[in-house]
């Protein structure tokens, strides 16, 4: 006489899921540009430790494209509104 294997109904493969300890999701979307910045080996350990405090500290969890683009619209911005005076440009005539 043949047996019949239970398997898993709709409602136990297709239930709703919390992200663990409430951690929203990191807000990516699609981009259609891309390129390629190298940086030192402290500067990755930086951005890194950075990071990792977003996550720990605020509950901010980025990769590393997020947390870069960021960066950029704030270098942007202050640009934008300090020209001459921006964090940016000092930054670029001290290096």
């Amino acid at each position: 006489m043949p047996r019949r294997v239970a398997l898993p109904g709709a409602q136990e493969l297709f239930r709703a899921t919390e992200p663990p300890g409430g951690v929203r999701p990191s807000g990516r979307v699609k981009h259609d540009e891309k390129i390629t910045v190298y940086v030192s080996a402290d500067e990755l350990l930086a951005l890194e430790h950075a990071r990792l405090a977003l996550r720990g500290q605020h509950g901010i969890a980025v990769d590393r494209g997020r947390f870069v683009r960021a960066a950029i619209a704030l270098a942007m911005a202050d640009l934008d509104a300090n020209g001459e005076e921006s964090d940016l440009i000092r930054q670029l005539d001290a290096s």
